[in-house]
């Protein structure tokens, strides 16, 4: 009896120890945005989005410090609703997106912040220059998602970076070098290849 109870304590054990083992999300471009916003003169709080977002997340609750980010934001997916403006953002007095199509963010560390809070500290790469910044993060939701069928994190970030540190300073200060950034994401475990939908 002692040795049945022994190893269903230790069935259990590994059972959990399995469920909060570190999992890698997909993020689902679908279901992410990057929304851009800054000072026009003064005068307006103009946005952009930056869509078909790209990347993956490894997240632990258990062992938070081993969470990774790692994103890539294609400018051709830049959409400030006004097709001009697009082009203008696309052009070499801003992204210059022919010579850098991309931009990338690669995580550095994460640490917990609070309830359903986290600071996510990496590397933003813009225009081929790279920069430190934080997440202020929120963990939105952790668990199956119920149309994938499919364990799944969502989470919300914003952060402020200075143009100027990019070299896309075009029309500063006036119109404002301090952008703000604001994620939403939704990430779902990859489908197993072969696996039954």
């Amino acid at each position: 009896m002692f040795k049945r109870l022994a190893l269903a304590a230790v069935l259990a054990s590994a059972s959990a120890a399995a469920f909060a083992a570190p999992l890698t999300y997909k993020i689902d471009a679908n279901h992410t945005d990057v929304v851009a916003s800054w000072s026009h003169f003064g005068f307006s709080n103009p946005i952009a989005h930056f869509g078909q977002v790209d990347g993956f997340i490894t997240y632990d609750p258990a062992n938070v410090g081993t969470s990774k980010v790692e994103v890539t934001i294609p400018l051709s997916g830049l959409d400030s609703h006004v097709e001009k403006f697009d082009e203008h953002l696309r052009s070499a007095d801003f992204f210059d997106a022919e010579k850098f199509p991309t931009i990338t963010f690669k995580s550095t560390k994460v640490e917990a912040a609070g309830d359903k809070k986290l600071r996510v500290f990496g590397d933003l790469t813009i225009k081929g220059i790279t920069k430190p910044v934080v997440l202020d993060t929120t963990i939105n939701k952790v668990g199956e998602q119920p149309m994938a069928k499919r364990a799944a994190a969502g989470f919300d970030a914003t952060t402020t970076v200075k143009r100027s540190d990019f070299g896309v300073d075009k029309f500063a200060p006036n119109v404002s070098d301090t952008v703000t950034i604001r994620i939403t994401t939704e990430a779902v475990v990859p489908k197993v290849e072969g696996a039954k939908k």
